[in-house]
């Protein structure tokens, strides 16, 4: 775990670290001494002659002037106040700079997974389950910074128990070394009997909840489906059985997180009390005269039972988000994909050369094929469904890396060191059309800044902006998913989003399929009128869509013939 915890940590996570390290142990000192000093000064009120056979004590004495025993004990007693309201604001400072450190660290842990999850090839991404990435970034993230922040307090309450524990032995080591071995022996029970369970407990959280995440992620995105089926209570059984699971799950490790809290004030309660019969046992009178024997134990089982109790409790919060430390570790160590920017230019044409690529390596999709694309041609290219359009088109325009030929623009092969150039020329119009909840312009402008002006041409060129004006103009709301939307209104934002970037080559991927024939004949003769300085690529089933077209080729069983 440590080993998984440091590869995720920076340099100067570490420094941090390390400062904290040293803050714990000024703190520690500050609290024992906090234990500490109410021995000496009950000592010196209970009896001012301990003022004058005590050399330390008499040395102040004599070093301040002092005129009276009790001026030297209400001194005392003012210093010791003072202290204490230094040593709350001191606690007060750490714990700040403690849940600064913990909390910084889920968002740069939030920042870098959605960094790399935007980095992801684009062939992997699609293998990814976006609800368990969701979870990831938040939820996960947020129990790795818990798993730290355990790791932090465990350290100081460590140093505390260590400090009280030499004084404690100072003061009788007898007893103190006695309690000591019972306090392991209760403590090494809790682990491997409590622990342990608290670990299955947090391994079942992480399960259950990415189903509850499923759940919800699929219910939401086809709400439409589940009202017209009417099989909502079948989603709600599988709701209610991960949610239950969930609960289940938070319950046992709330409950097992309180046992050593219980068992330590117990356990310190009877300490307090067997260390008062040992000493009536040993000195067989009462125990007056070890008064300060007794407040130094009392004091300390006092401030280090709270101390074991954090230790073994934020261990066992360790355990139970274990998982989640396993989950980013393994999220952020891929092999990330290293996209350039490096300058290409479109001048001439894109030249698809023995091209071959499939999913699986051994089932090709596509096979050699070649093809040229004029710059300002419009082309089509067609097939039944599941024949590789859309993915000899992704392979195009930058999204997937051919297995065997290569893909060249004007004599420049594309590759790794120039693909986001070349994605930058392209503008992309899907089949399915995802609008965002926000406003017709921020989803035009998605991705880039937001330029009015711009926004306002691209709805023009789009035939959208006279309609908004009867609405809300680009701040009209689009509803999640665009459900305000008809799907000609959608299909037009889309268009408006793939121009907005004044691309070079336009792509329409099965854009117009979901559209009856009289809406789609007028919007792909807009389409035509607006890409007359642009390079066209369409897929598409109906023939209807590809009159203008140039050229029109077909994929059949992964091979590309012209029509």
């Amino acid at each position: 775990m440590l080993y998984k915890l440091n590869s995720l940590l920076t340099k100067s996570d570490k420094t941090y670290l390390i400062i904290l390290l040293f803050l714990s142990i000024i703190i520690s000192i500050i609290e024992t001494i906090g234990v500490s000093a109410i021995m000496p000064f009950i000592s010196v009120a209970t009896d001012f002659n301990a003022i004058q056979t005590n050399k330390f004590y008499l040395y102040i004495y004599n070093i301040f002037e002092f005129d009276s025993e009790i001026n030297f004990v209400i001194a005392f007693g003012i210093l010791l106040i003072i202290f204490y309201i230094f040593r709350s604001f001191a606690n007060l400072f750490y714990l700040y700079i403690l849940s600064d450190f913990t909390q910084s660290r889920y968002h740069l842990l939030a920042y870098r997974l959605f960094e790399n999850y935007l980095g992801l090839p684009y062939k992997e991404f699609i293998n990814r389950n976006s609800s368990t990435m969701s979870k990831t970034l938040h939820t996960e993230a947020i129990n790795l910074t818990t798993i730290i922040s355990s790791l932090l307090f465990i350290m100081s309450e460590f140093f505390i128990a260590l400090f009280i524990y030499s004084v404690l032995i100072y003061v009788n080591y007898k007893i103190t070394i006695l309690l000591t071995f019972i306090l392991f022996i209760n403590g090494l029970f809790m682990t491997k009997t409590i622990s342990s369970k608290i670990k299955k407990a947090g391994i079942k959280r992480a399960e259950v909840q990415k189903r509850f995440y499923e759940i919800i992620n699929k219910s939401f995105s086809n709400f439409k489906i589940i009202k017209l089926q009417s099989h909502d209570y079948l989603l709600l059984d599988d709701f209610k059985v991960a949610s239950a699971d969930f609960a289940k799950a938070n319950i046992q490790n709330n409950t097992l997180a309180q046992i050593p809290r219980l068992f330590l004030e117990a356990f310190g309660f009877s300490m307090i009390i067997f260390i008062i019969l040992f000493l009536l046992w040993k000195y067989q009178q009462d125990v007056s005269h070890n008064i300060s024997l007794i407040s130094i134990f009392i004091l300390a089982l006092y401030r280090l039972m709270p101390s074991v109790n954090r230790i073994l409790t934020n261990y066992n919060q360790i355990l139970f988000c274990q998982k989640a430390l396993d989950i980013i570790h393994s999220d952020l160590h891929y092999h990330h994909q290293q996209e350039g920017n490096e300058l290409i230019n479109f001048t001439d044409k894109v030249i698809i050369q023995n091209l071959t690529f499939g999913y699986d390596p051994n089932k090709p999709i596509l096979q050699n094929i070649n093809l040229i694309i004029k710059k300002g041609s419009k082309i089509a290219i067609t097939g039944e469904s599941g024949s590789g359009k859309s993915t000899l088109v992704d392979i195009i325009i930058g999204l997937y890396k051919p297995y065997y030929g290569s893909v060249t623009i004007d004599n420049t092969v594309l590759d790794d060191t120039n693909v986001k150039s070349w994605r930058g020329k392209i503008g992309y119009i899907p089949q399915s059309i995802y609008l965002f909840d926000g406003t017709v312009g921020e989803n035009i402008a998605f991705g880039s800044n937001y330029d009015i002006e711009k926004i306002d041409e691209c709805l023009k060129k789009a035939k959208l902006f006279d309609f908004l004006q009867t609405q809300s103009g680009r701040d009209t709301l689009v509803g999640e998913a665009g459900i305000k939307l008809s799907g000609g209104q959608k299909q037009r934002i889309a268009i408006a989003r793939a121009l907005y970037i004044n691309p070079e080559i336009l792509v329409l991927d099965e854009g117009t399929s979901a559209l009856d024939n009289e809406t789609e004949a007028l919007i792909m003769d807009e389409i035509y009128n607006l890409c007359f300085d642009k390079t066209l690529i369409i897929i598409a089933h109906r023939l209807s869509t590809l009159k203008k077209c140039e050229k029109i080729y077909k994929l059949d069983n992964g091979s590309l013939y012209e029509v």
